[in-house]
């Protein structure tokens, strides 16, 4: 399973600058968990950094002008934190498995003469075989949408930042001239036709560069919920579909699915479902005369059928997150904000616990990414799995995990449930 090891955003929203976990130039810290969750007051950033997984996934998805505008960010000047120039930059540290070779990608945007913004720099690295220690290798290196990329899996450059020594243009001109044959072959030269693009949105799609495609493939595996009840109400054609989508309007579509295709799956949503909202014995789909799909859900104390229409909206959450996390084929990152929106305070800890089992407890499962403010839902959590967010002096986030904190992992060994401890602010930053 692909995992995310270390990211970093700067220039975002509130975002000044906050890294969590491990980079390629930051070994001695612990790689992020398979289930992690951040906490924070309102206020302190958690629907942004949110966001900053969403807009990198837009940015591939269709190129960093669109993403700055779409889910309402209102421009790159309005994401821009304030006060800084620019430009925004992101990080992610990750690994195709566990024993792959972590990739590191940066990407930093900026604005144009024409004040529009493009990428201003991309890049990929990765250490070679064998290679334990040093400076990764970079194997894709572009400059508003110029520079070159190494094919195969095994090539690359070294670049020591400190002393800015890569010459981009010098080797261009080399490779184009067939002066250094060996370099020549390896690599090839890269003029992107929209610098509004991502480099690897168009290098993924070439057999050429397995690390990029396969880098690709991850970012757009992912899946951030913006799941809503009411989207969940809605009547969609009829017709099985094997994802849930982002909004959920497709809820009813993805029961055809696993009903038909995957009962046994199906048989243990439900008996999951049923140890967590009492009455619960059957959930299937009904189909109306012009062909839309009714979600029903069968209630033991009654004769007939509850509809989607008229189920709580912690219902309608709790069923779709069991839905997710039976999917035959899930996504490698899960992203969710605040799931226990309309949920009872009590089933909060055992749902943390099948996020928490997903993420950790078969193969094939994805990384979960939670943001909360609900205390009973970080009772099922340990402190290597919590990130604390606040706001610092100077307006903008910061953020700490809770086991840096001094005494928090022997408090949780003495019992101490971790919800508990942060509701009696001995998780504060300050």
């Amino acid at each position: 399973m692909a995992k995310i090891e270390g990211f970093r955003v700067k220039n975002f929203k509130a975002l000044k600058e906050i890294t969590l976990g491990r980079l390629w130039n930051l070994q001695d810290e612990q790689p992020l968990t398979s289930m992690t969750a951040v906490i924070g007051k309102n206020g302190v950033g958690k629907s942004t950094l949110f966001d900053a997984f969403g807009f990198l996934a837009d940015c591939l998805r269709s190129g960093v002008e669109e993403a700055c505008y779409s889910r309402g960010r209102g421009g790159f000047r309005s994401i821009l934190s304030q006060g800084q120039t620019g430009p925004i930059e992101f990080e992610v540290y990750y690994k195709e498995d566990g024993n792959a070779r972590p990739i590191t990608y940066e990407l930093a945007i900026s604005l144009d003469q024409t004040d529009r913004p493009f990428v201003l720099k991309e890049r990929l690295r990765q250490r070679r075989k064998n290679q334990k220690h040093g400076w990764p290798f970079s194997f894709l290196v572009l400059n508003s949408g110029s520079g070159v990329a190494w094919k195969g899996d095994q090539y690359g450059t070294r670049i020591d930042e400190s002393k800015d020594e890569l010459d981009l243009v010098k080797l261009m001109e080399s490779i184009r001239s067939g002066k250094d044959f060996e370099e020549s072959k390896e690599t090839e030269i890269v003029e992107l036709e929209d610098k509004r693009k991502l480099g690897i949105a168009t290098l993924g799609s070439l057999k050429q560069h397995p690390r990029i495609s396969a880098f690709r493939r991850f970012i757009e595996g992912w899946y951030l919920s913006y799941f809503t009840p009411d989207a969940a109400r809605s009547l969609p054609m009829a017709g099985p579909q094997k994802h849930l989508n982002i909004h959920g309007d497709n809820l009813g579509n993805v029961v055809q699915f696993i009903e038909r295709e995957h009962p046994e799956r199906f048989k243990n949503i439900l008996k999951r479902i049923a140890e967590k909202i009492p009455g619960v014995e059957k959930i299937d789909t009904e189909k109306t005369n012009d062909g839309r799909l009714l979600l029903r859900f069968n209630d033991q104390g009654f004769k007939d059928p509850f509809f989607a229409q008229n189920m709580s909206d912690g219902t309608l959450k709790v069923f779709a997150y069991l839905l997710l996390l039976e999917d035959p084929s899930p996504p490698p990152f899960l992203c969710i904000e605040e799931p226990e929106n309309g949920i009872y305070h009590k089933l909060l800890e055992s749902l943390a616990a099948e996020f928490r089992e997903h993420a950790t407890g078969r193969k094939g499962g994805s990384q979960v990414f939670v943001t909360t403010h609900q205390p009973y839902f970080i009772d099922g959590l340990n402190p290597d799995e919590v990130w604390i967010l606040e706001k610092g002096k100077d307006g903008f986030s910061q953020i700490r995990r809770a086991s840096k904190i001094p005494s928090i992992k022997h408090l949780v060994e003495e019992g101490l449930p971790l919800g508990g401890l942060w509701y009696s602010d001995y998780l504060n930053l300050r």
